[in-house]
């Protein structure tokens, strides 16, 4: 028998290799798409981090689904994809939370207490190995259209408010009981972080004049966190989320003449609203509340109680997410991305060493200001196949007084222009990064760049070698004796694209399956990366990207290259987020944005607006959820 969303039993159901667009995505579906073999795994995956000990040859066993347009979910022979804890499920902090209504008719204070909108990255935290733990997750934005009843008909504080609480992050307990997963409701552990929860600012920023506002004149103290984008998982068992698209909350770009505001491209008006009813996102009654976001947050899943950090000490970025490798004199070394056109790769490393736990303290709570001090740098990849890290340090080099670099805190507020200075080199979207701790290589996504080489903007280099980059590529690079290195040597993993294309940067240098606008990237035990895209629902099906099918996960096989298509999502979503239990027995996926339409408002009405996934024609309107990847056999994922 299959189970619900909450755990309920319904009745089994097993579909070809896709799935109607008004299937009940409520049962568990026997998935369909190829024929099925088998590559054996053993997934440890912390935070994308693999430890890849073996040193022999691995192969991928199952044969590569086709590419898909169609409203479907589909995955090869022998594997179910059951959809998990969907938007607006409620996360079980208490018994007798509000349930999901399918009209949208929650409330701001319901929806603060239910799943957020657009899951993202996310990460399984063991509480008794693979068969209970914390499922943690961001919720990236959300379709206005699709949150609210009446959609974008109306506008008010409530409206605001709800929009809020669909954002941040959730903590829900999760078990495997007889086969098949449950939240644990009610569960001390569950909560929801929003856009108005109360969290702390460490590092050099704290107290810094431009994160001072008159509602937190000490400038320690921000409200809430948005746009979470991916995640990583620390040694010491906490959580990062990376803070990304904030500027798109801020409105008074038009009226804005100061050069640091200036260089974040602030827009004339919101794209989400918020300004209208809460002047908090006004920049120009409110300048400094902007320099409050665009950092990584951390966050201690296992203490219900603790109040979730900003670590300005790995600086202020449109952030993808955070990754953590660990030098051989056990310090942290945390890797981000800035995802944007033309901007920077980031390093942090830790001046300190990463405690145990002890004198009654957890590891996390050992290792609380742990992230707060150290060196950042940026990225700069040179024509040779060689690259530096070029420090942010105040007073080092053009980082000074004089070019508004006073203190510590005035660089990492203002990172891109310390980059700016420093000569960093400027990437096409730098998203998802993969450290394989072993053999001392990290590999970064870079999803795409349309503007690479076109009017004003930079030309190709060494880096981002093609022009109009629209397929995007993976970079790769491997530091110089350690993670803390000031020096590696790079290369280009794959360049994504279609040999059939006309246009020569369009053709890629793939071997095996197709696919475009790399994104989520996760290296598991044994030497398989795993691929997730994000091409916009305009492109799909169209012009170069003719061939390639929506978005898709797909496993690569480091040691020969071959690369197969593991997974189709339904119509015009975006497949983020990857975790695996430490059995590897259960892979847990997020089907974003399903349905999306090209203004993104998610209006139900928009005939573009097809998608009822995963609720089937009874649900009314698509939501992003989780899946539940697992074996029919029971076995690990891929044997």
């Amino acid at each position: 028998m299959g189970k619900g969303f909450d755990g309920t039993e319904i009745s089994n159901v097993s579909v070809g290799a896709a799935l109607p667009h008004d299937f009940d995505a409520g049962r568990r579906v026997l998935l369909k798409g190829g024929l099925g073999a088998a590559m054996a795994a053993a997934f440890g995956g912390m935070s994308g981090c693999s430890t890849l000990l073996s040193g022999g040859a691995v192969k991928i066993g199952f044969k590569g689904i086709a590419a898909s347009l169609s409203d479907a979910l589909i995955v090869p022979d022998g594997y179910t994809a059951t959809p998990f804890m969907p938007w607006g499920e409620p996360v079980g902090a208490l018994a007798g939370m509000p349930a999901w209504k399918s009209d949208a008719s929650n409330t701001a204070a319901e929806q603060a207490l239910q799943m957020g909108m657009h899951h993202d990255g996310m990460h399984y935290f063991p509480i008794d190995g693979s068969k209970r733990g914390l499922l943690v997750m961001n919720h990236e934005y959300v379709d206005d259209g699709l949150l609210h009843a009446d959609g974008m008909k109306t506008w008010s504080l409530e409206k605001v408010r709800k929009s809020q609480a669909s954002h941040g992050i959730s903590v829900i307990e999760i078990e495997d009981k007889n086969g098949q997963w449950h939240a644990v409701r009610p569960s001390r552990f569950a909560r929801r972080i929003t856009a108005n929860t109360p969290i702390k600012v460490g590092g050099p920023a704290a107290g810094n004049a431009m994160m001072k506002t008159a509602a937190d004149p000490s400038g320690t103290t921000v409200l809430g966190t948005f746009n979470n984008c991916a995640a990583g998982m620390t040694p010491w068992g906490t959580y990062l989320s990376g803070e990304e698209n904030f500027r798109f909350y801020f409105a008074g770009g038009e009226n804005i003449t100061d050069p640091h505001m200036k260089r974040w491209g602030l827009n004339k008006g919101a794209f989400f609203r918020w300004p209208e009813h809460d002047e908090r996102f006004d920049a120009i009654k409110n300048p400094n509340e902007i320099n409050r976001f665009g950092w990584v947050v951390e966050l201690d899943p296992a203490d219900p109680n603790s109040i979730p950090v900003k670590r300005t000490a790995l600086g202020r970025a449109a952030h993808e997410g955070a990754w953590v490798a660990i030098t051989k004199d056990n310090r942290a070394v945390v890797y981000s991305g800035e995802d944007a056109r033309f901007e920077y790769i980031y390093k942090f490393v830790s001046r300190d060493k990463i405690r145990e736990a002890g004198n009654g303290l957890t590891k996390a709570q050992a290792n609380s200001e742990l992230l707060d001090h150290g060196t950042l740098y940026v990225a700069r990849f040179d024509a040779d196949g060689r690259g530096r890290w070029l420090p942010l340090v105040a007073g080092v080099g053009p980082l000074t007084a004089a070019n508004g670099f006073a203190s510590t805190g005035d660089v990492v507020i203002k990172a891109r222009q310390a980059s700016d200075a420093l000569g960093g080199t400027k990437m096409d979207r730098p998203e998802w990064i993969a450290i394989d701790q072993a053999r001392g290589e990290v590999y970064c996504t870079l999803t795409n760049n349309s503007q690479r080489g076109v009017d004003d903007n930079p030309g190709v280099d060494a880096a981002n070698p093609r022009a109009r980059n629209n397929m995007g590529h993976i970079i790769k690079w491997k530091e110089d004796n350690d993670f803390d290195a000031l020096s590696f040597s790079w290369s280009h993993w794959v360049l994504a694209g279609d040999p059939a294309n006309q246009r020569a940067d369009a053709k890629g240098n793939i071997r095996g399956d197709l696919f475009a606008c790399p994104d989520g990237l996760t290296l598991d035990d044994r030497g398989i990366m795993w691929i997730q895209t994000d091409a916009a629902a305009a492109e799909m099906g169209k012009g170069e990207f003719q061939n390639i099918g929506g978005n898709q996960m797909l496993a690569c096989d480091l040691a020969t290259g071959d690369i197969r298509r593991f997974l189709a999502g339904p119509a015009n979503c975006e497949i983020t987020g990857c975790t695996f239990t430490p059995d590897g027995r259960t892979m847990f996926v997020n089907i974003q944005h399903p349905g999306e339409t090209p203004s993104e408002r998610g209006d139900p009405s928009d005939p573009m607006r097809f998608s009822k996934w995963p609720d089937g024609a009874s649900g009314g309107r698509p939501r992003s959820s989780t899946l539940v990847i697992r074996k029919v056999d029971g076995g690990v994922i891929g044997t």
